[in-house]
């Protein structure tokens, strides 16, 4: 490790007193290569590094974890049984830690029923206001609640007179706020039965073409066997009951070969399983069944409230509860200000401070009404701060995993005053990031690499920024990075018409996006970017959309099974030694029987953290023996899955192992940064950039003259955006139009074409401010993306010189 490349700016301005830090000896989680450094409590430490350097396994996988894991363990083995289990990290010590608080960007909640109201405090205390305010009265905050259903029933109940106890049957009503025609989801959905079921086809002939519905697995036996219609009957001969039963019936108990099961009609089945969870969080094969099958519209009963009538006839001043949580947040708070009443005072008050701190973070444009699972991550991690600025807590470490993302650079100088008001309160606050903005205000700086994966885990400097600066580190080599204009824009090819543009908080916008060229759409976080590009553009035929919704992997999957690269490779092990291909899986047929293709064995030791050890049998290779002393251009199937992209690349590009299918998947890989990847890697060690840029590298060779990238920046190394920006030209330059959604200034600066939104956001945004060239948008200086893009290209020759 070295402090920087004069040797002199090991300074990091902490106190030397090793209870002012938190001190790391041997730390061996991932690809961390025993890696010993001090961090000061109390301060802002912020670590960089190319992704796959090792950030994340410090910060969190080490940390992070291990603070938790001794928490955890100070609770009583009984309570410890209901929580979730935490093996310790791979280190020999860890003195100093405090609580840790992880505030990541994890969605918020994949249930159709959350929306950001019920996922904050925000919408319990409406319903309480309006349950104590609301003209007429209708009953307690449960009346105002769209996740509780109005029941009436009758119930028995003993009562006491005088000196005997008497048993009385009474009736009850449990008054919610569901709407009982849509029950509490806003929209009624509409099945297109062609898409659930072929009818000429019997049951027994694989007629269900729901995925996961197949006649071999629990479904089939239960649909088989259930009694209600003849499995061998083609179903376009059922009767009308025998339908009925088959899509609608209510649960009830069967038994088939003497096991007890529940049948329940495909329609309920298929609302509880899939339509449940939020659109963001399906497998990709599931969302498009869903797509193809399911119609969803407006609830025509509540309007898309999803509040019963009684909940909406309740009002103060006028205003319903629905009515309020339809509101842009900084105009509910505004709003509440206008109410007076003593009885509710500290409601009132806790209600306004809550707001009021949605706004101060940037989030005033939102409204409560907003669905949980469309919230971005950045977003979501915005949220999450709201708690923990009001926290009387101190000397906790708060750990933060790029919290610029999703902002706008007239939006990060607001994170980075939150980020120090944590620290200010006496708190440690430790942030992964590659932002320089949020890099310039750390108190401490911890620099991985030098490289990524094999060629990272190690700490390559600590100290200053100023000192990251003189280091010769790759970060501090590309700190003072700056864009330059293009000389030259290319000339487009046509264009694609938007009109009328309505969704959210867009003002019926009208645009002609230009196709052909690199179109960059920026815009302060909120002013309608992804409603215009997501709402009007994605889903259109021929356009191929790269989002940042998250990429779904268990420990088994990783870069070959989800890029299906790894069925050509099965296919060429399979042709070169006539055998079959299913040989070549570790989830099938070519499976260690002892792990089970796993690689590793996990024992449960209740309420103690599980242990996790290699297999013996495969020696953590996941195949039988049997398959490997199968070879393919001189490789077994593991050594294969052992091999980085990079090396693939060379693998399968020449010679006895050419196979241009693999090939080409594997050069898509490398394009997009991730030639340090091993192809068997398990997903859940990717970081969240590498995840993105995998799900890019996919979606690359989909055929489409369109494509539609979200902030392709995130998680990305400053030393990295060259390339990136290589792979934008390089689809350009093959025929393709390339729109991305993006706050970064390089990317904005390579741009042929800028369409700036805003010039604020929620209903001070929605408007197209600004279409042309980027030396345009910076010479005119009329909004508040050209300001900054502006200071940004100014900012270059400065830093050259300082260079």
């Amino acid at each position: 490790m070295r402090s920087s490349s004069k040797g002199k700016a090991s300074s990091t301005q902490h106190p030397a007193d090793s209870h002012d830090l938190i001190r790391v000896q041997g730390a061996r989680e991932n690809n961390l290569k025993d890696v010993s450094v001090e961090i000061p409590k109390r301060r802002l430490t912020v670590f960089t590094g190319v992704s796959g350097s090792g950030k994340s396994s410090l910060v969190f996988g080490t940390i992070a974890a291990e603070s938790q894991r001794l928490i955890n363990e100070t609770y009583s083995a009984f309570v410890q049984g209901f929580m979730p289990t935490q093996a310790r990290p791979e280190v020999d010590m860890l003195e100093g830690l405090t609580t840790a608080i992880i505030v990541d960007q994890e969605r918020m909640g994949a249930s159709s029923r959350s929306t950001f109201g019920t996922a904050t405090d925000a919408n319990a205390m409406l319903r309480v206001l309006w349950s104590r305010l609301g003209k007429p009265h209708i009953g307690p905050s449960n009346a105002f609640s769209f996740n509780v259903p109005t029941v009436h029933g009758a119930g028995a109940i003993t009562v006491e007179k005088g000196s005997g106890k008497k048993t009385e049957k009474r009736t009850f009503t449990q008054a919610g706020g569901m709407c009982p025609r849509c029950e509490g989801m806003g929209s009624v959905t509409d099945f297109d039965l062609s898409q659930l079921y072929d009818d000429g086809k019997s049951l027994n002939e694989g007629a269900l073409t729901v995925p996961g519905y197949s006649m071999d697995g629990w479904y089939g036996r239960i649909y088989r066997g259930c009694g209600f219609f003849d499995p061998d009957k083609p179903i376009r001969k059922y009767t009308k009951r025998e339908v009925h039963d088959l899509l609608h019936k209510e649960p009830t108990k069967i038994k088939v070969d003497n096991i007890n099961l529940t049948y329940e009609g495909l329609i309920p089945r298929i609302q509880k399983s899939y339509l449940a969870k939020d659109v963001d969080a399906m497998q990709p094969h599931i969302r498009a069944f869903v797509e193809r099958a399911v119609t969803f519209t407006t609830c025509p009963d509540c309007a898309g409230t999803r509040l019963n009538e009684a909940a909406r006839s309740s009002k103060i001043q006028g205003i319903n509860i629905a009515d309020a949580c339809a509101m842009q947040i900084n105009d509910l708070a505004e709003w509440l200000r206008g109410l007076d009443e003593p009885s509710v005072a500290p409601l009132l008050a806790a209600l306004r401070e809550t707001l009021d701190s949605f706004v101060e973070i940037g989030l005033g444009y939102l409204s409560l009404d907003r669905p949980s699972g469309t919230l971005s991550g950045g977003e979501a991690q915005r949220t999450k701060m709201i708690g923990h600025l009001g926290s009387s807590l101190t000397d906790v470490t708060y750990v933060f995993d790029e919290p610029t993302v999703g902002l706008h650079p007239h939006d990060i100088q607001r994170m980075n005053e939150l980020l120090l008001r944590l620290r200010d309160k006496g708190n440690t606050v430790l942030v992964v990031e590659h932002k320089p903005e949020m890099i310039a205000i750390a108190d401490h700086v911890v620099d991985l690499g030098p490289g990524a994966g094999t060629a990272g885990g190690e700490v390559v400097f600590t100290g200053t920024v100023d000192g990251l600066r003189e280091s010769g580190t790759l970060t501090g080599r590309h700190l003072s990075d700056r864009a330059s204009l293009k000389s030259k824009v290319r000339k487009p090819s046509g264009v694609l018409k938007v009109r009328g543009a309505s969704t959210h908080n867009l003002q019926n916008v009208d645009v002609e996006i230009p196709l052909g060229v690199l179109v960059v759409v920026t815009g302060v976080a909120g002013s309608g970017k992804s409603s215009l590009i997501h709402g009007s553009v994605s889903g259109r035929e021929g356009v191929v959309t790269v989002d940042q919704s998250p990429i779904r992997g268990s420990r088994r999957s990783n870069p070959a099974t989800y890029t299906d690269l790894l069925e050509p490779i099965r296919k060429a092990f399979a042709k070169a030694n006539g055998v079959k291909p299913a040989l070549f899986s570790a989830n099938s047929e070519g499976a260690c029987p002892t792990c089970n293709g796993a690689g590793v064995i996990y024992t449960d030791l209740g309420m103690m953290a599980g242990v996790t050890t290699v297999c013996e049998e495969c020696e953590g290779r996941r195949f039988q023996a049997s398959v490997l002393d199968y070879r393919f251009g001189g490789l077994n199937i593991a050594e294969v899955l052992d091999l980085s992209v990079d090396d693939a690349v060379r693998f399968f590009g020449a010679g006895e192992a050419r196979t241009p299918a693999a090939h080409a998947i594997l050069q898509r890989m490398a394009d997009v940064g991730l030639g340090y990847v091993r192809l068997g890697q398990p997903l859940t060690t990717l970081s969240g950039g590498e995840r993105q840029r995998l799900k890019l590298a996919t979606h690359m060779g989909a055929d489409g003259g369109v494509y539609v990238l979200d902030e392709p920046t995130t998680g990305l190394h400053l030393a990295d955006l060259e390339q990136l920006l290589g792979l934008l030209d390089r689809l350009v330059d093959s025929g393709k139009s390339v729109i991305v959604i993006e706050h970064h200034q390089s990317v904005m600066a390579h741009a042929d074409w800028l369409i700036d939104l805003g010039p604020g956001a929620g209903h001070d945004g929605g408007r197209i401010v600004f279409e042309g060239t980027p030396a345009d948008l910076v010479a005119a200086r009329s909004t508040l993306t050209g300001e900054h893009l502006a200071a940004f290209i100014g900012s270059r020759a400065k830093a050259a010189r300082a260079r």
